[in-house]
């Protein structure tokens, strides 16, 4: 289903074009800003929209910005309080994109062996790496209780 929400396409999928697993994964995040997008709510803990737009590094453009937003809040990868008017809204990351942590700790491992980088930007992709998944379970827990108002876990490793 696709809906126009003040010239912003928004698209929900019910349903993947086949029960590829593959596919049905990258028709949510193969864009090139959705990933980008969790990455910066995850790891920089930008959560609102200014935040996102204006700290950006890749220089998302505020249309762009509010399609992915909205179409992950439809995906079930974002919440989003309703503050009122004249007040930010506050983006908080579901159990779906948190389970998304080691695919990004892999993706940004992928990325700086194959890619360009700059020292400054791979030293997270250099530590969730060399943390391996016990970190990525720490950065997991760290995110549930910031976005899921779960209690503290048991993680202890550093944060990334």
């Amino acid at each position: 289903m696709v809906v126009n929400c003040n010239q912003l396409e928004v698209v929900m999928i019910d349903e993947p074009r086949s029960g590829c697993p593959v596919n049905a994964a990258v028709e949510v995040l193969g864009d090139r800003w959705t990933l980008i997008v969790l990455r910066d709510i995850m790891f920089a803990d930008r959560r609102h929209f200014r935040a996102l737009q204006r700290e950006s590094e890749e220089g998302i453009a505020s249309n762009i910005l509010a399609s992915r937003l909205r179409n992950l809040v439809a995906a079930g990868l974002l919440t989003h309080d309703d503050p009122g008017a004249g007040r930010r809204a506050t983006y908080s990351l579901t159990e779906a994109s948190i389970a998304l942590v080691p695919v990004l700790a892999e993706l940004g491992w992928w990325g700086l062996q194959h890619r360009p980088t700059t020292p400054e930007l791979r030293v997270r992709a250099e530590r969730l790496h060399e943390g391996g998944p016990p970190m990525w379970q720490a950065v997991m827990e760290d995110l549930r209780e910031r976005h899921l108002d779960r209690p503290a876990g048991k993680a202890t490793a550093d944060s990334a």
